[in-house]
């Protein structure tokens, strides 16, 4: 499994450098998740699989 290297933090995640981050980085097809104040704990997903549950969390927002 490559490691990432240039994660991006959620815009929801505010500013600054805190640790209240949601970060996301793509190696080939797949996407990691992190926690930013547990950077060893990655979840992986593919980017059609998270778009799915984007689409499910915005839906159940209305």
């Amino acid at each position: 499994m490559a490691t990432p290297k240039n994660w991006q933090k959620s815009s929801f995640s505010g500013s600054g450098d805190g640790n209240n981050c949601v970060e996301l980085a793509a190696t080939g097809p797949q996407i990691h998740i992190r926690e930013s104040d547990t950077p060893t704990a990655k979840l992986l997903t593919t980017p059609a699989s998270l778009a799915s549950l984007l689409r499910t969390i915005k839906a159940s927002e209305r």
